[in-house]
């Protein structure tokens, strides 16, 4: 067999660990003091550990702990310098602060800003559309409280709800908080970031009208859904002009209180909007304080919340948040900040390839060749190159002519 055109010296795992700049993941380190009184096993053999313990879908610290022992002389090209025992790693999970990994997060999101960005929209909105949203996770423990009836013995499992904010053009979180299942979805607001002329688009949980005022004094907009028991005064019916969508079925200002506690505040004005799904056949009604924009438009921004909905999906089917390497709130925000950094990582590479993959085949080649020597780019380019090669040079010709 000839040799192969994707030989790389170094693997794919180590290719993956290489977008990390590990100088800057120590200076992480030191701002959160998180090596004091660490020995050997520091933030960055933490951080490739959990990484490696993700890519591989490891369930148990012992899984993580008797793998890892079988890459002892070949952790170089990763820059693992202690492979941990497993009362190691759970020690570090309990000790040491998520926190670390948050910034890490986000200090690798600054860095690829400009690589997974996507400016190529349909509309100039678009460029300005940030989406939120939350997803919960089932916990095995009652480590946070969860929503829902309790079993039969009265015992009940946790919940954490992972609350984020993505940007339309960049598809990863910018924002995560972490909550209690049973935290109402509308406190995320106080940690949200939007600069002026920013649109957010939220399910109606999130449905505020304080903060709805304020956006709109900040020049901040919004659309959302109106609740089903929402209490509001007609205003004035607006005109449908003939070329906007057929869906739309009214277009109207309403008016809403703002209460606190009780007490009356003010009122405001907002738009109201009935639009007609065909394909689902319903009715869906959205308020907004974009006063101006096309009634159509309206609904198809809400429309593209389904992104974060696909990020949700995304994370879940691809990464092991079903199994937890720890029993406490410390370890379970690390192994899911973890999950959102290879989310990160495979996403640079999915931009960087051409080639089109889908993202699950791209995160299980990537698990399958964990510690394979070829180069992960080239591969994914053209991957049938060494195939054609090997079984029917005439056919690689034609192919390359293609």
């Amino acid at each position: 067999m000839n040799k192969s055109n994707y030989f790389f010296g170094q693997s794919v795992f180590g290719q993956l660990i290489s977008l990390l700049d590990l100088t800057k993941v120590n200076t992480v380190a030191k701002k959160h003091l998180s090596d004091r009184y660490v020995k050997k096993f520091d933030t960055s053999d933490h951080l490739i550990s959990m990484l490696f313990s993700t890519f591989a879908h490891c369930t148990s610290l012992r899984e993580v702990a008797a793998s890892m022992l079988g890459l002892k002389g070949k952790t170089n090209h990763f820059q693992l310098k202690n492979i941990p025992y497993k009362s190691t790693l759970s020690d570090a999970n309990k000790r040491r602060s998520h926190l670390v990994f948050q910034d890490i997060y986000y200090y690798l999101l600054q860095e690829y800003h400009s690589v997974i960005s996507d400016s190529r929209q349909s509309y100039a909105w678009e460029n300005r559309l940030e989406i939120i949203d939350s997803s919960t996770i089932s916990l095995f423990k009652d480590i946070l409280s969860c929503v829902g009836r309790k079993a039969a013995t009265g015992k009940s499992k946790g919940g954490i709800k992972v609350h984020a904010q993505i940007s339309l053009q960049q598809k990863v979180p910018k924002v995560i908080w972490f909550s209690a299942a049973t935290v109402h979805d509308k406190q995320f607001l106080k940690h949200i970031q939007l600069e002026k002329g920013a649109i957010a688009v939220f399910d109606k949980g999130y449905n505020d009208y304080k903060t709805f005022d304020e956006f709109t004094q900040n020049g901040i907009f919004f659309v959302t859904r109106l609740k089903s028991n929402a209490v509001y005064e007609s205003v004035i019916e607006n005109d449908i002009p003939s070329y906007i969508d057929n869906g739309v079925m009214k277009d109207e200002i309403i008016r809403v209180e703002i209460k606190e506690n009780g007490k009356y505040l003010k009122t405001i004005e907002l738009r109201k909007i009935a639009y007609w799904d065909d394909e689902n056949k319903r009715c869906f009604e959205f308020i907004t304080n974009l006063i101006g924009m096309n009634a159509g438009h309206i609904a198809l921004i809400y429309k593209k919340r389904w992104q974060i909905e696909l990020l949700f999906k995304q994370l879940k089917q691809n990464f092991p948040l079903k199994f937890f390497l720890g029993d406490n709130e410390n370890a379970i925000k690390i192994q899911i900040w973890c999950a959102l950094i290879v989310n990160l990582l495979l996403t640079i590479v999915h931009k960087k390839v051409k080639r089109k993959w889908a993202f699950s085949n791209l995160a299980g080649f990537c698990r399958l060749h964990l510690f394979n020597y070829i180069h992960l780019i080239k591969f994914l380019e053209n991957p049938q190159k060494d195939w054609l090669k090997e079984y029917d040079p005439q056919l690689q010709l034609q192919f390359n002519d293609s």
